[in-house]
């Protein structure tokens, strides 16, 4: 007498795949070298020095050589400017030229309104 299979295997001809959710996209973190909050990469503007030696203002983040991020609002400005965070966090003493143009660069940003306070 032959056994009966008592919980046979279905049989399937091709494997199926389950997919989870898509995992959410990584946002690169950046600290304001005066305000000290933190923000995404693209919420705070980029100050570079370049491997010539200038100081220049990176709105795109993508330029080459040290960079230090400040926040998109004038006191912020003022005080990286002002305090020498920027020579500080950028490893070099800053010249006049370049200090007075992130300074007409920070007087066109807006300023901090109540609401962006926390």
């Amino acid at each position: 007498m032959v056994a009966a299979n008592t919980n046979p295997k279905p049989v399937t001809s091709a494997k199926v795949k389950v997919q989870k959710g898509m995992r959410p996209k990584h946002v690169p973190q950046r600290t304001c070298i005066a305000c000290r909050s933190h923000d995404a990469k693209r919420g705070l503007v980029r100050v570079v020095r370049t491997p010539e030696g200038t100081v220049e203002v990176d709105e795109t983040g993508k330029k080459n050589g040290r960079g230090a991020y400040l926040c998109r609002y004038r006191d912020c400005w003022e005080a990286g400017v002002a305090r020498k965070a920027l020579d500080n966090a950028l490893k070099i003493q800053i010249d006049p030229e370049s200090r007075k143009r992130l300074k007409s660069y920070g007087e066109s940003l807006p300023e901090r309104s109540a609401a962006d306070v926390e």
